[in-house]
């Protein structure tokens, strides 16, 4: 991990994000924040549910300080299953949950940097005992910025009301639904807060194929049928395949993986339902693709060939062009009066 942020700011990105999959995200960061001196640092995500407000609260307020004020903590639910059976942990409708979890960070963070009373109580949370002895005290930095990952309209209105970044779920997101679902419901929940799309900065998201040549593209969506095969398998996603018309293959795909048949679901996914969810650009236009496509954006990745000496020329300057694009940070036909 250290070697992997070291080149990763070395190669002149913005940001070093990490998941938690198989390894704790927390460890992860901390790792990457010795490593490194200016590269921003986000969890994307860390589960939250399993642990406190209080346990993550602690930790995101000493990567805060250990990386000098360069960290995100990111949260995501997780789906009822893993919860319950993965973390032996507890389950309830997860948006109002995530409100709680943010709002109850915020209240530790106030008692430490500004002495406010220990005085959070919601229904899922209670935070009113805090003394000397458990209280770190206050950094000379801004408090750590808080991203809520989102899947559906409910927790896309909480992340408008509470967070900071806004982290689309990439497993299956399609364009369509990040302007017809999740984008309006995020206006929703700033409007709730008075707030405004400056208050908040979201990813870009949505399936997006690059190459130099149509034939590169069709290979790599070709090569998209595991992804999407497993995560349209999981009914948490179907709701964005039932708004392409392709209830069906959610269907399919969920009966065979209850049979465990891996094979058939990858063979399941048509090219054609490849194209339906996904855009296509090349490389060397995807600075303007962003700024015509991804206007609402602040936030993206970036991966293209890097083996040779002209590859990695062509991928820095692509970087370059990328990190100058002008994007409004407001989605089109949702702007806030």
């Amino acid at each position: 991990m250290a070697a992997a942020a070291r080149r990763a700011e070395d190669t002149g990105f913005d940001q070093l994000s990490c998941g938690e999959l198989s390894h704790d995200s927390i460890v992860t960061m901390t790792v990457a924040a010795v490593a490194t001196r200016a590269i921003g640092l986000q969890t994307a995500v860390t589960i939250a549910f399993p642990r406190s407000p209080m346990v993550l609260a602690m930790q995101a307020w000493d990567l805060q300080q250990l990386s000098r004020g360069r960290f995100t903590i990111g949260l995501g639910s997780q789906v009822k299953g893993h919860n319950e059976r993965r973390f032996g942990g507890t389950w309830a409708p997860p948006a109002a949950r995530m409100r709680e979890y943010v709002q109850m960070m915020h209240a530790i963070w106030d008692s430490w940097q500004d002495g406010a009373r220990a005085d959070f109580e919601g229904e899922h949370y209670r935070y009113t005992l805090m003394t000397p002895a458990f209280n770190p005290g206050p950094i000379e930095l801004p408090r750590p910025r808080v991203g809520v990952a989102i899947v559906g309209p409910a927790m896309a209105r909480i992340a408008g009301q509470v967070a900071d970044v806004i982290l689309p779920h990439g497993g299956i997101m399609s364009d369509r639904y990040m302007r017809e679902v999740l984008l309006p419901a995020v206006r929703r929940g700033l409007l709730d807060h008075e707030r405004d799309w400056s208050d908040v900065e979201i990813a870009a998201s949505g399936y997006l194929v690059m190459g130099d040549d149509e034939s590169e593209i069709e290979q790599k969506l070709l090569a998209m049928r595991r992804p999407l095969s497993f995560y349209g398998s999981t009914r948490t996603y179907h709701k964005v395949l039932a708004l392409h018309g392709l209830e069906e293959l959610g269907q399919k795909l969920h009966a065979l993986s209850l049979r465990g048949k891996w094979d058939e679901m990858r063979e399941t996914v048509t090219l054609d339902h490849l194209r339906e969810l996904t855009q296509t650009c090349t490389y060397d236009g995807y600075p303007e693709f962003l700024a015509e496509h991804r206007e609402y954006a602040s936030r993206t990745g970036l991966a293209m060939p890097m083996s040779t000496p002209e590859q990695r020329e062509r991928f820095a300057d692509v970087l370059k062009r990328v990190q100058a694009a002008q994007t409004s940070g407001v989605p089109r036909g949702l702007e806030i009066a």
